[in-house]
């Protein structure tokens, strides 16, 4: 069966998760902010939800229609074909957002679908009322500009919960992200990789994965697995492909954090992702971390100032990392931060910087390529 499938990530992330559906193999659609939109199939289906690393969640696209009224709403809505997918005891509730339409109610928008949805059904089915007791397929709109796209989720639970993180610390960094930033840094196997501040992990944990080409989806379930006109080969066959394909890279990454309870976290959670192998985790300042004689790069996520920290602490640490870790010079330096004063405080303006998203935070990926100890120059910033 062909399929449209919407892969949604975090904004600023598109380009790599269009990268990785290209890598599968698959025709790219379109592209908007937060969301790509490509052909697959059943097969497609399943890998795209075990190796998309940078993806939050992958839709089957039901269709896409203007929408200027609520019967505009409820027309396209029951002309799309929902009973290929729904059966008649299946559950379907229904979610969705509305950005800069002209239907602006979510709980209207959401009962003119779930009724279009319920005629739809009816016509096939010859009945009124559905038990909805079976498989669940959430439906969701997404209104953007008077035009509505109507969706389920193959997914469930968001792809960024890799199933390794059953604790994390009190400010974790979305897995997503984390990938993100990682494969950003350009992880090799011959320079140390280095999360100084590494919280649960999972930035750690996250290069060591790309690195040892460790499927991200390989030790969860997803929703598609319960729908009953799906094959349960699919997945079980796209399991077996990411097995198969995991390597044994002498790749080392450290970790360490000042916080005890961050140091056995992330022990644990390298553990449950398999790569403990290949991480060593240490309790140590970051303000005095030293170079092993080898080439490295650090990349971390410090505190922001929001939820860990005050403020002021947050600046006087930012400070110290940038006269600590130019000392570690000609080490490269990836630091991910929501604070926008960050290069003024670390003491050198950042060779690049790119905007992400941690969640609904806007934060910053300062890279810093040639890490050289001269100081930062106020004429220039």
């Amino acid at each position: 069966m062909k399929l449209q499938l919407v892969a949604t990530c975090l904004f600023g992330l598109e380009h790599m998760l269009g990268e990785e559906i290209d890598a599968l193999g698959y025709e790219r659609i379109s592209t908007i902010d937060g969301r790509v939109t490509f052909l697959a199939d059943e097969e497609g289906l399943a890998l795209s939800n075990v190796f998309l690393r940078f993806a939050e969640r992958v839709y089957i696209k039901l269709g896409s229609f203007e929408v200027h009224s609520f019967d505009d709403l409820f027309e396209g809505t029951k002309a799309l074909s929902w009973s290929t997918f729904i059966g008649k005891n299946d559950a379907f509730p229904v979610k969705g957002h509305s950005i800069k339409s002209c239907l602006t109610s979510i709980p209207d928008c959401q009962a003119i679908v779930k009724k279009a949805v319920v005629d739809s059904l009816s016509a096939v089915y010859g009945i009124t009322r559905f038990p909805e007791e079976g498989a669940k397929h959430q439906i969701e709109f997404f209104i953007l500009n008077n035009e509505a796209t109507l969706m389920i989720d193959t997914s469930g639970t968001p792809l960024h919960k890799r199933g390794y993180r059953y604790e994390s610390n009190d400010a974790p960094i979305r897995e997503t992200l984390a990938a993100a930033i990682a494969k950003t840094a350009r992880p090799r196997e011959d320079v140390l990789f280095w999360d100084p501040m590494c919280g649960s992990g999972t930035i750690a944990i996250e290069a060591a994965m790309i690195m040892n080409n460790i499927a991200p989806g390989k030790r969860r379930r997803f929703a598609a697995e319960q729908f009953p006109w799906l094959d349960k080969r699919f997945f079980a066959d796209a399991r077996e492909e990411a097995i198969s394909g995991e390597i044994r890279s002498p790749f080392e990454v450290y970790a360490s954090d000042i916080d005890e309870r961050a140091v056995a976290l992330t022990i644990q959670n390298a553990k449950l992702a398999g790569v403990n192998h290949a991480i060593r985790v240490m309790r140590e300042d970051c303000r005095r971390i030293g170079a092993p004689g080898r080439r490295g790069t650090i990349v971390t996520n410090p505190p922001y100032g929001e939820r860990l920290g005050t403020r002021e602490e947050v600046e006087r640490l930012y400070r110290d990392m940038g006269r600590h870790f130019r000392s570690l010079a000609p080490w490269q330096v990836y630091v991910i931060t929501s604070h926008e004063g960050f290069e003024r405080f670390y003491g050198k303006k950042a060779d690049k910087v790119r905007k992400l998203y941690n969640g609904m935070i806007p934060c910053y990926l300062y890279q810093y390529f040639k890490n050289d100890k001269a100081p930062f120059d106020k004429k220039k910033s």
